[in-house]
């Protein structure tokens, strides 16, 4: 199995798309890219942890490609946005690709700069592409918020922006 590891905002919007996907084995939620050891999400929160809230993907490369998970997660996310995601702002809600080899480096890199070249997004591409190091869990009543609490999730996807934005990028072509 491989990892990948991505954050896009609130992380609760970012686990649905991947576990429905024949390859992904497993998905949890958490953090990533800090100097905080095993922060708590108040912790994150307060935005002084230096860490994003990601998800972390655990996958068969032989059933799905990392290019098609970088596909879904460019999909569910707004990458030229500096600030965070949709309602969400905030050093934590920004985007990045945190690459577990050197491959995933490249094809990362590549994708962004296909995805400028064809100018999908009226803005630069923001999303940063770091080296991972660490992945702490978040809180259990976190992971699988979606289907835990789905009608206070669903409620958020769709007054925070991201439904809609979600809905008009499925319109265009983000092959790779």
């Amino acid at each position: 199995m491989k990892k990948a590891t991505f954050a896009g905002g609130c992380f609760w919007c970012m686990q649905g798309p991947f576990d429905i996907r024949d390859g992904v084995v497993k998905t949890m939620v958490g953090f990533s890219g800090g100097n905080l050891i095993s922060p708590s999400y108040e912790q994150v929160c307060k935005g002084d942890t230096g860490h994003y809230e990601v998800i972390q993907i655990e996958f068969d490369d032989e059933i799905v490609s990392y290019k098609e998970l970088l596909k879904i997660f460019f999909l569910n996310i707004n990458p030229t946005d500096p600030d965070g995601q949709f309602a969400d702002k905030g050093y934590h809600y920004r985007t990045a690709i945190f690459y577990h080899d050197d491959k995933q480096m490249q094809i990362a890199t590549e994708y962004i700069e296909y995805l400028e070249k064809r100018k999908i997004y009226e803005k630069q591409i923001v999303t940063k592409i770091l080296k991972f190091e660490t992945f702490y869990p978040a809180e259990k009543y976190h992971q699988k918020y979606y289907k835990k609490n789905s009608v206070q999730y669903n409620s958020y996807k769709l007054f925070s922006g991201r439904k809609a934005y979600v809905d008009k990028m499925k319109q265009k072509n983000l092959e790779f």
